[in-house]
């Protein structure tokens, strides 16, 4: 199997299991108090109403519109890419979303019914959300999601085997799933959540980064704990810093658990004060999120005509 490049940088670095480690600790350790009160200290910086308007809308452009249930359905599927397309059929100034993220055998349905549109279909993969499947599976599951079409696949990886330190199965397993995506572009979610702590969210993204993700996301959505600022502030330090080392851009996408707008925009202001603007765009962040879209049309509709609407006004996910 032919697998993707290496970065130069790294070719050493990923030589064997015990030269991956000695990279991964030799990173430099979390200050916790630190980046708690840095994410908390951006999170109290207030916009104005113009600067407000523009967050909203890029904020909605930047959403990942997500439904990843067992009773998710082809109706249900269509009724969201609708929603993606259109968020607010009484505004069509209202930007539509980046992409709708489904499971693998909803993607077909997806990709029908955005055809011709610029909104992708994402589809999660290997395993999701627990990833405990043999590497034949996961990688069976990624072929069937970009077969039907995807065009971004969101792989997690094995966290017992980076828990257990096995740092080199982790980093194989991303680029062969990274080859088994083609063209699609490569989301890798951490599951921050059960990492324990920031020390290993700050090795769990260089690792990814080194296999070959287009995207580094926090979460699942599917555990207690998913993205907050500061795991998102670690995640967007690291692409800061790879791309100051190798000169290569990767995306950041944090999910699960951000549901206002007020949330979304604190989010915005990490990514603008940490790695700035070259970051300010859908093709570079997202918003993995299902409600979150509900609450931005509501903030966006009362900036513009003064009041909120009746209940009536946004559809229920």
């Amino acid at each position: 199997m032919t697998m993707p490049t290496i970065t130069p940088a790294f070719a050493d670095v990923t030589a064997s299991d015990s030269t991956l480690r000695r990279f991964l600790h030799g990173l430099p350790g979390v200050d916790a108090v630190g980046l708690e009160a840095r994410a908390a200290s951006l999170g109290t910086r207030s916009i104005k109403t113009t600067a407000k308007a523009y967050a909203i809308d890029l904020a909605i452009s930047m959403i990942d519109l997500t439904t990843l249930e067992g009773a998710d359905t082809p109706g249900k599927v269509r009724a969201l890419a609708a929603k993606a397309l259109r968020p607010d059929p009484t505004d069509r100034t209202t930007p539509a979303t980046a992409a709708v993220c489904v499971y693998p055998d909803m993607a077909e349905t997806a990709v029908a019914a955005l055809a011709g549109s610029d909104v992708k279909v994402a589809s999660v993969a290997t395993a999701f959300p627990a990833g405990r499947a043999s590497l034949a599976v996961k990688l069976a599951d990624t072929r069937d999601a970009v077969a039907a079409g995807a065009d971004e696949i969101d792989m997690v990886i094995d966290r017992g085997a980076f828990l257990a330190g096995h740092y080199l199965k982790v980093y194989e397993e991303i680029r062969a799933v990274k080859e088994a995506a083609g063209a699609a572009r490569l989301k890798v979610i951490f599951e921050t959540g059960e990492l324990s702590t920031y020390d290993n969210i700050r090795r769990a993204s260089w690792l990814g980064m080194i296999g070959g993700a287009d995207f580094i996301k926090t979460s699942t959505g599917k555990v207690g704990v998913n993205a907050t600022p500061a795991n998102t502030l670690l995640l967007l330090e690291a692409v800061r810093d790879f791309r100051a080392q190798t000169g290569v851009q990767i995306g950041v996408k944090p999910a699960g658990g951000i549901r206002t707008s007020k949330d979304a925009v604190k989010f915005l202001v990490l990514v603008n004060e940490t790695v700035g603007a070259d970051w300010l765009d859908n093709h570079w962040f997202r918003f993995g999120a299902s409600s979150l879209l509900n609450d931005l049309l509501m903030q966006r509709q009362k900036l513009a005509t003064g009041r909120y609407s009746g209940p009536d006004y946004v559809t229920v996910d």
